[in-house]
């Protein structure tokens, strides 16, 4: 299963090849270029991948010998070949996945910290982030249910170098979608870049003490407070550089809310923004010597199965894609999240789909780009509308499936759960605004094909008022559905489209 021997780019035998092609170049100059193109374009690759942001060099003069090399216009060439098509642009979704490592220096240093699904849209220019928490537990070819961070590390003991396409097969047999590349990174690695690039400047939201933060090399040492250290890292800017960056970026342990992992994914986003603010504001292609320096380190600690005319049409096909056209999601165990927390057989914390199955979580990553039509959502969010999903049948995850379409029309989901009656054959919604939010209701109404009923029935009221006791920071929504057969006509109420 995990036999992946030939993943790696081997960058003499690209160069060697490359070479037959045109020989205007000497060999060893020629794998030279191929070196820093291809790591150049790697890097700067995942920064964009994770920000969306268009590169701009100033002084174009100053660098445009770089398309008069011999070698980029032969990939250039393939690029604008019709024959060369990347992996899934067929089916219009280019779906690649963003890993994160210790490292063979740090405890655990094949266990994957850092997992981004990116889709890719060509016809759109769209692209979404769906970032999966290293504890989801998920199933594993004869070992049995695992976390998905321990995928890389069984991998890489079975065969070297075979995690990334591992990790690839799992998260695609899970989520039912084909995963296409994977980048893996070493968080070591990106400590030395950051120091190459002479440190960088954060912005810490909210002050994190750590009195457990893992010294690295005293795993064993006898005396079991020596094995760690107390990080603080106060509230505001800091200049820092690998080591501390590294250090707010793994952070695990911290007090209040900095302390869970997606407080932690969270800080390795600000990490990787400074560092692309860095790198921009360095221009860094223009200091060759630099360049050199971070490509070392990445040959050391970077693995993927792009090959270089593919990493360049990505580059050409989305490098003017905008902000607003990016899609960030999180798997969490939030109120309304998808995930559930959960105790596993050996005591492990972990977290499963709050369903009991990945229908749900499938259901989100295969619609992350369907959208509601703009002037819907302008009036639902004018109005700030709070809606309350219930399901009103037996079909399992029902609610959850429409919740998520409703947020793409701009609603906020105040809740998520069972109705008590179960036997609705048509949807319905309780207009607590008693007719305040026209717009919303009109817009609810069409999509669910819903009755409307002004107030609620004797049973919701009591619902609803158990419900609320219960929370710390109660919210009343404006309307609430109960979903009913009706709607599970496509499994999302997908065909009872606005008119």
């Amino acid at each position: 299963m995990f036999n992946n021997k030939n993943l790696k780019i081997d960058l003499k035998e690209q160069a060697e090849n490359t070479a037959d092609v045109k020989n205007t170049i000497k060999p060893n100059k020629i794998k030279k270029i191929i070196k820093i193109f291809f790591y150049s374009f790697i890097f700067v690759f995942i920064i964009f991948i994770f920000f969306g942001l268009k590169i701009i060099i100033p002084g174009q003069e100053s660098t445009s010998w770089i398309l008069r090399l011999p070698i980029i216009s032969q990939l250039k060439h393939l690029v604008d070949s019709a024959d060369n098509k990347l992996k899934g642009e067929e089916m219009d979704s280019i779906n690649i996945l963003l890993l994160g490592m210790g490292g063979i220096n740090h405890e655990g240093g094949n266990l994957t910290d850092t997992i981004i699904l990116v889709s890719l849209k060509p016809s759109s220019k769209k692209i979404s982030m769906l970032s999966i928490p290293r504890d989801l537990a998920v199933p594993v070819e004869n070992v049995g249910w695992r976390k998905i961070n321990n995928i890389n590390a069984f991998a890489e003991a079975t065969v070297s170098g075979s995690g990334g396409l591992a990790v690839s097969q799992t998260i695609s047999d899970t989520l039912n979608m084909p995963i296409d590349y994977f980048v893996r990174v070493d968080f070591a690695g990106f400590e030395k870049i950051i120091d190459d690039l002479g440190g960088i400047k954060v912005y810490v939201d909210n002050t994190l003490d750590d009195y457990s933060y893992p010294l690295d090399g005293k795993e064993d040492d006898p005396v079991y407070e020596n094995r760690y250290e107390y990080l603080h890292i106060a509230q505001g800017w800091h200049n820092m550089d690998g080591a501390a960056a590294l250090k707010y970026a793994r952070s695990r342990h911290a007090k209040g809310g900095e302390g869970s992992d997606f407080a932690r994914a969270r800080r390795q986003q600000k990490i990787i923004e400074a560092t692309k603010d860095k790198i921009f504001s360095l221009k860094i292609l223009l200091k060759p010597k630099m360049i050199s320096s971070i490509i070392d380190n990445l040959e050391k600690h970077l693995s993927t199965n792009f090959n270089i005319w593919e990493m360049v049409k990505i580059w050409d096909l989305f490098n003017g894609v905008k902000s607003d056209d990016i899609i960030n999601r999180v798997l969490d165990n939030s109120p309304n999240g998808l995930l559930t927390d959960m105790i596993a057989e050996d005591g492990a914390y972990i977290l499963t789909p709050r369903s009991g199955d990945f229908t749900e979580i499938q259901y989100l990553v295969n619609n992350l780009f369907a959208d509601a039509p703009p002037e819907y959502k302008s009036e639902v969010t004018q109005e700030e509308t709070t809606v309350e999903v219930r399901n009103g049948t037996w079909i399992n995850g029902l609610a959850s499936k429409i919740a998520l379409d409703l947020e793409k029309y701009g609603f906020n989901i105040a809740r998520i759960g069972n109705s008590k009656n179960q036997n609705f054959q048509k949807s319905v919604i309780y207009d607590l605004t008693y007719g305040a939010k026209m717009k919303s209701l009109t817009v609810l109404k069409n999509k669910m094909n819903a009755d409307v009923y002004l107030g609620m029935p004797e049973w919701l009221i009591e619902d609803l008022s158990a419900e609320l006791a219960k929370e710390k920071n109660p919210v009343q929504p404006d309307f609430i559905l109960v979903i009913g057969q009706d709607a599970d006509v496509t499994e999302s109420g997908t065909e009872n489209i606005i008119k």
